[in-house]
């Protein structure tokens, strides 16, 4: 398998998976294709920009049999692009067991040419009891090894390690470590489905990051997610693929995606959407459409949705501003911001995120204390030693760096032996020498009343920064609440002076 990352924001990347049936580029959305009665066709998925589709090869075995082995997965379904195959593992998850052997299922994905391939796994689901879902991951496990044994060395088609443990942490890791110790290059985390039916965002971000700790560059798939708001989130954790069939079921239940979630048609008074299916019809057209015709359409519209959507979260990461578009749409729903809340202690966000960019990043709200730009700032400045005996700290202004303004200028006139800072409430104190370095000089906070207790992170560096360096005195220059509280909070003796005082610049 091949896998090149081309660009990177957070823990989510842009990349190239090499297929038997050409490129795919990630971050991806595939669309379930069903084997036997798909209704919206796949040349219309592929003309939309879907290279990789995902089909049920136990579906397809029991229907087709050995006309699937002599035709071959590409021709049953009619798509000349990538094929991933799941073996079966939802039709485990809803009835219980199939009837099929994981070496038989494993030796038919091989004869119908299959470029991504699924062993026959045990899903966890969500709320099963640990005991249960201990033994589902240990079935999944030895299903796996089984596979690999079934199709030795002799196979072009990627296998998929599929990841299982549900909200079980300790299961998540040990299935990621097993399935990575015998080999499998791209993973699959299972049965989200469950936890995203009932909005339970934050338990599966919480799954993802433990699965990415674990297997930090390997490609991961995720099962099952086909809700909008949970693209943003998926990828900006690392999620490489994520496969659903929430377009064509969404449209049967009568329900149009958004780009924030999902409405019921006959609850909209206009359409707000101006893709291809919104653009060529009114609202009561749709509407009145017979059954099939009124789902194919409302189905088209959602794969359009979901498209735009991956989209604009790699437009995000091109751009350097993919913490930006998380914390906007998580804002869509207030489970979105329990899950935002991980983002706070995510190491793992750093690697991903350039050290420079070329745009400058925007401070928000207090979260935005903890992106990970600003905790790699604030990390140089606790190293940054001075040998000056006087600490001035001055607010941040809006001209960029700090030693190029007029204000730092007269400061450093009026204190030629000081060590002069400026501050914001996100990144902290920023030595002038310093305040030249990516974000220092290339970010735009918003205007907005700041309350220290919001900013933990600012008392922490200020205080560690102090302590690293020989200040004998601490001038503030035009003091706040925010800094003076700062100072008393990390038990500074500071003094303050003010515009109108005397010995002021």
């Amino acid at each position: 398998m091949s896998f090149e990352v081309r660009y990177s924001d957070l823990a989510a990347r842009i990349g190239k998976l090499e297929t038997p049936h050409g490129v795919v580029e990630t971050p991806a959305f595939v669309p379930v294709v069903h084997p036997v009665r798909q209704t919206v066709s796949t040349q219309f998925l592929k003309k939309m920009g879907f290279d990789l589709v995902i089909t049920n090869a136990y579906i397809t075995l029991r229907h087709y049999g050995d006309e699937a082995r002599r035709r071959g997965i590409h021709d049953i379904i009619n798509y000349d692009g990538a094929v991933m195959t799941d073996s079966g593992g939802y039709q485990v998850l809803e009835y219980g067991s199939v009837e099929v052997e994981p070496a038989a299922m494993a030796q038919f994905q091989k004869d119908i040419r299959s470029d991504i391939s699924i062993p026959l796994d045990k899903p966890t689901g969500y709320g099963l009891a640990y005991e249960k879902a201990k033994e589902y991951v240990a079935t999944t496990l030895k299903n796996s090894q089984e596979t690999l044994r079934a199709v030795g060395d002799d196979t072009d088609a990627i296998w998929v390690g599929p990841v299982q443990g549900a909200e079980h942490s300790d299961l998540v890791e040990h299935s990621a470590q097993e399935l990575d110790r015998m080999g499998f290059q791209l993973m699959a985390l299972g049965s989200p489905v469950e936890l995203m039916e009932a909005y339970e965002f934050a338990a599966l971000a919480h799954m993802i990051v433990t699965a990415k700790r674990v297997i930090p560059s390997k490609p991961i798939h995720l099962f099952g997610a086909g809700h909008p708001l949970t693209i943003p989130l998926t990828i900006a954790l690392g999620c490489d693929m994520f496969d659903s069939a929430s377009y064509m079921l969404y449209a049967k239940a009568g329900r149009y995606m958004t780009p924030n979630g999902t409405v019921r048609l006959n609850e909209l008074s206009y359409l707000p959407c101006q893709c291809p299916v919104c653009s060529s019809h009114t609202l009561n057209e749709l509407r009145g459409m017979q059954s099939n015709g009124h789902t194919i359409e409302v189905a088209k519209h959602n794969l359009h949705i979901l498209k735009a959507e991956v989209d604009a979260v790699k437009q995000a990461i091109m751009d350097g501003r993919l913490w930006e578009y998380v914390v906007q749409k998580a804002r869509a729903h207030p489970k979105l911001m329990e899950a935002v809340q991980l983002f706070k202690d995510l190491e793992l966000l750093e690697t991903g995120t350039p050290l420079f960019k070329e745009k400058a990043i925007f401070f928000y709200d207090p979260i935005d204390q903890y992106r990970p730009e600003a905790r790699r700032y604030r990390h140089m400045v606790s190293e940054y030693r001075s040998s000056r005996k006087k600490l001035v700290l001055c607010p941040e202004g809006e001209v960029h760096p700090f030693y190029s303004t007029r204000r730092y200028k007269e400061i450093a006139k009026k204190f030629p032996d000081a060590q002069v800072c400026s501050y914001n409430p996100f990144l902290g104190v920023m030595p002038a020498e310093i305040s030249d370095v990516f974000p220092a000089s290339h970010n735009l906070v918003a205007r907005a009343y700041h309350r220290l207790q919001d900013y933990p992170t600012f008392v922490d560096s200020l205080k560690e920064f102090v302590a690293r360096n020989s200040f004998e005195e601490i001038i503030i220059m035009i003091g706040d609440s925010f800094i003076e509280d700062a100072a008393d909070a990390a038990g500074l003796n500071a003094r303050t002076i003010d515009d109108d005082d005397d010995d002021s610049v």
